[in-house]
């Protein structure tokens, strides 16, 4: 059983320390992805999802200002530029600072539209109400890679010492 327990131990080690060295990463990549091919969309008539509900929001929140075409373009423009800044790491302080300013018109409908996003507030969501707020993990993940902005990283040591430690317990 001891050499059971040894032989998982190891394995564990390399596969924690392998998602050390590559997690933040592909953290990044996929966030970007998701805001390059979501901006993408935008830029087709009729191809998102939330194409209305976006224009809608951004109609309350520019007074009308700003005619729903323009607004849907600059939108996919900036989701577009945030994919691109996180996929190719470059001027990530200012990438990160758009997607948060993003994220926060995009929680907006929850607070402007609620009828529009659940079906029982504030408990229900509506389709829409969900893809809004499965933005709460793009608004984490961009916390935890602008993390890294300055340097910082995980330990590998720290990984394994964690893992050494919860096997001698």
């Amino acid at each position: 059983m001891a050499t059971l327990s040894a032989r998982f131990d190891t394995i564990d080690g390399k596969l924690t320390a392998l998602m050390s060295r590559h997690g933040i990463g592909l953290l990044r990549l996929s966030v970007g992805v998701i805001f390059l091919w979501f901006g993408a969309l935008k830029f087709f008539p009729g191809l998102s999802p939330a194409e209305d509900l976006a224009t809608l929001t951004i109609g309350v929140l520019t007074f009308g200002q700003v005619p729903p075409r323009v607004a849907l373009n600059f939108l996919a423009a900036w989701e577009t530029a945030v994919g691109l800044g996180l996929i190719f790491g470059v001027l990530l302080r200012a990438t990160l600072l758009l997607l948060w300013m993003q994220m926060l018109g995009a929680l907006a409908p929850l607070f402007l539209f609620p009828d529009a996003v659940f079906n029982h507030i504030p408990y229900a969501p509506t389709l829409e109400g969900q893809y809004i707020i499965k933005n709460l993990v793009l608004i984490s993940a961009g916390i935890v890679v602008g993390a890294t902005v300055r340097g910082a990283r995980l330990r590998e040591t720290a990984v394994h010492e964690t893992a050494s430690a919860v096997s001698k317990s």
